[in-house]
């Protein structure tokens, strides 16, 4: 689907195609994939395990390198880059999400969120600031000096959220971040990823099971065996 001429690209996918090697098998897993994300979307990608959503969304986030065709994101096109300089695209660009929260237990709430700054230029004060302010959005200034084990599930993803926006990242990727949840704890987490794009405008792409959390976004696209089946706006 083009996007409209009020609406900015943000993100091309171009014929990417992606396979691995089982021995000296290849094993495809996306097949000549190609669409666009808009700046502020909301995108859900579905489908069957190992249908290549994952894949795909490590591939947006510069976690994996495509076979063939191109990915440009913000005008660069990832594909180009070398290991080094994705590292240094990724950490300038992209928040991770994570369905297991990924927080390092011997560290605080505040120091969890901190990780990305620390590869930044930022002073001890300036960091501070980003991560008290990365806080309150997901509304936990006042657990920040918890360790995860003193956090619920809920508590512990919206934690992953703040050190997702702390960067105030170009785009967010969540590999779905619902599914560890129960029912009340992912509704609001759910919330607070539709507060982000809302509100801060910002641009998630989200990997999910769940036609609960998928119904958040704006346009749901689906893959079946490394193809684009369908879209629903």
């Amino acid at each position: 689907m083009p996007a409209s001429p009020q609406q900015k690209v943000l993100v091309s996918i171009n014929s990417v195609s992606k396979a691995y090697q089982r021995g000296n098998q290849p094993i495809p897993v996306l097949e000549g994939i190609s669409f666009e994300i808009v700046r502020g979307e909301f995108l859900a990608l579905m489908g069957p395990s190992g249908s290549g959503k994952s894949t795909l969304l490590n591939l947006i986030a510069g976690i994996d390198t495509v076979d063939s065709g191109s990915i440009v994101i913000d005008g660069i096109d990832i594909a180009t880059l070398n290991e080094a300089e994705l590292a240094r695209w990724r950490s300038a660009h992209v928040g991770f999400i994570f369905q297991f929260y990924n927080l390092i237990p011997v560290l605080t709430a505040y120091e969890n969120v901190e990780l990305p700054l620390l590869l930044t230029s930022l002073s001890r004060r300036e960091r501070r600031e980003h991560v008290e302010a990365a806080l309150a959005v997901v509304s936990l200034t006042d657990r920040m000096e918890h360790y995860p084990s003193q956090l619920s599930g809920g508590q512990q993803q919206r934690v992953a959220i703040a050190r997702a926006i702390v960067t105030d990242p170009t785009i967010l990727v969540a590999d779905e971040p619902t599914g560890d949840l129960d029912r009340l704890s992912a509704g609001e987490i759910l919330g607070l990823m539709d507060r982000l794009n809302e509100e801060q405008g910002k641009t998630i792409i989200m990997v999910t099971h769940d036609p609960r959390a998928a119904e958040k976004a704006h346009i749901i696209r689906h893959l079946e065996k490394g193809l684009l089946t369908d879209v629903y706006p």
